[in-house]
């Protein structure tokens, strides 16, 4: 799935932060094998990510760490890339706090409203935001008012930030729910929704024109897709549209939801990253140029969503691969940009 570059395109100096997760270490061997200049970061120093061919790397500061800017900073000077593109929400209002001064410097970025960010992080406005525009979304609530939820049903507690299958627990009851909301650091309790899993992967133009690829997440593996199916669905992708318009979403953006019988609604949303996800290539292997048009939006150009259309009935495997049989020492070495 290696495509060759692309003569006519210009080649970018990106900086790509989160490497270490599955979705930034694809796109920088994505961007890499397009001809493009890639620093990748992540705060793990055994991340894969940091020591995949074709790419520089660099270790920095986790995204909650006070260190995380000036860490930032100091790369910014060394590297002067064009633009940076996050693959790690978390740091999502820091990079909203520094807008001005990446501007400056003549650093493209393409990033929501500090709202927007902030919905997104935290399933609880996540639910409130989507709920207020009529969007289905599985019931929602925080330990302290689980009296809202029935006494008995299918019930998920989860972190209420952050992304993936970690603390997460499934039970039968609220009383339940109540106990395990006692092993989760800031926990919400949601409604389990039963169906078919399917993520979107989407662009958000800069007026607000969101394009959507769907596929169906045949096989979950720690929160991410390892098999998936492309499909069309018309009332699917018109409430992923719906969604991301109700928070006021831009640039690329994962949507997850499920088709059901029918309980709560035939198509219920359940959220949204702000981020390319795992399962991308799919959509490009299906005929969407997503970070093709990615790029075009970053640097100010037209997103063409023509080029955005894809087929349905497209596959994606995933696997995992061996990389190195190298030790890695603690502080990798990280080549010089």
């Amino acid at each position: 799935m290696t495509a060759s570059p692309d003569t006519t395109v210009p080649r970018r100096r990106l900086l790509l932060t989160g490497v270490g997760g599955a979705p930034g270490l694809d796109l920088a061997a994505c961007l890499a094998a397009a001809g493009h200049t890639v620093l990748g970061t992540d705060s793990n120093p055994l991340a894969p990510g940091l020591i995949i061919p074709g790419i520089s790397s660099r270790l920095v500061a986790r995204a909650d760490s006070p260190q995380y800017q000036d860490d930032l900073r100091a790369l910014l000077t060394a590297f002067r890339p064009e633009a940076i593109i996050s693959g790690v929400e978390r740091e999502l209002p820091l990079l909203i706090g520094m807008h001005d001064e990446l501007d400056a410097a003549g650093i493209r970025t393409w990033l929501p409203s500090a709202r927007t960010a902030a919905t997104t992080l935290d399933k609880a406005l996540f639910h409130e935001a989507v709920t207020a525009q009529g969007i289905p979304t599985p019931l929602t609530a925080r330990p302290e008012d689980l009296l809202a939820l029935p006494e008995r049903g299918g019930f998920v507690v989860k972190p209420r930030r952050g992304q993936g299958s970690k603390d997460v627990h499934f039970c039968d009851t609220r009383r339940q729910a109540a106990v395990l909301c006692e092993l989760v650091a800031d926990p919400i309790v949601q409604e389990r929704i039963t169906g078919q899993e399917f993520s979107a992967d989407c662009l958000v133009d800069r007026d607000g024109r969101a394009s959507v690829v769907l596929r169906r997440r045949l096989l979950v593996q720690g929160g991410m897709s390892m098999v998936a199916c492309t499909f069309h669905h018309e009332q699917a992708a018109q409430l992923v549209r719906a969604t991301l318009a109700a928070i006021g979403a831009v640039g690329p953006c994962d949507v997850q939801g499920f088709i059901t019988a029918g309980h709560p609604a035939p198509v219920v949303i359940t959220e949204v990253n702000h981020r390319l996800a795992a399962g991308f290539r799919l959509s490009e292997a299906a005929g969407a140029d997503l970070v093709g048009q990615i790029l075009n939006g970053l640097f100010g150009l037209p997103v063409d969503h023509h080029r955005l259309a894809y087929r349905p009935d497209v596959h994606l495997t995933k696997y995992v691969a061996e990389l190195s049989t190298q030790p890695r020492p603690q502080q990798p070495s990280r080549s010089q940009p």
